[in-house]
């Protein structure tokens, strides 16, 4: 499995409830981009429309080598492929007050791009202050731990 892009910033913003895997509609040169690790998850969400799972804002690079085809916008909304039950599940947690779709990152699996997907709560300030807290205690740690048995 060759992850592509991870969205970094989505554990410091979000509890993470459940998570998906779903494949993505894409075209010759997207993929070729992706294989090159053009991408980048940065500020992308995913949105439901009329039963179906959108991922919009995701950057996958023009792909250099694709001529005169490759007018493509590089942030255009991508289709998931979910089935109908996680689709309806997600639906009935995202009309749910607090929950959002984040994705987390892009993979190949065997030959074929996919995206892992989460249900996501959003976090308070004071959240992501303790989550910070953790971090540096755990790091503090580490650092200490790794002085002792030197």
């Amino acid at each position: 499995m060759k992850i592509v892009a991870v969205n970094r910033s989505a554990s410091f913003e979000y509890f993470i409830e459940e998570k998906f895997e779903a494949g993505i509609v894409l075209e010759g040169s997207e993929v070729k981009s992706l294989r090159a690790g053009k991408a980048s998850l940065g500020e992308s969400f995913c949105e439901l429309r009329g039963g179906e799972v959108f991922l919009r804002n995701m950057h996958i690079a023009l792909y250099d080598k694709s001529g005169a085809f490759s007018t493509r916008d590089s942030r255009k909304d991508r289709k998931l492929l979910l089935r109908r039950g996680e689709i309806s599940k997600i639906a009935g947690r995202v009309n749910e007050r607090g929950y959002t779709l984040v994705p987390l990152k892009i993979y190949f699996k065997d030959a074929l791009v996919k995206a892992e997907i989460a249900l996501c709560k959003g976090k308070h300030s004071y959240d992501k202050k303790r989550t910070i807290a953790e971090r540096d205690a755990k790091r503090a740690l580490d650092r200490e731990s790794k002085e002792y048995f030197k």
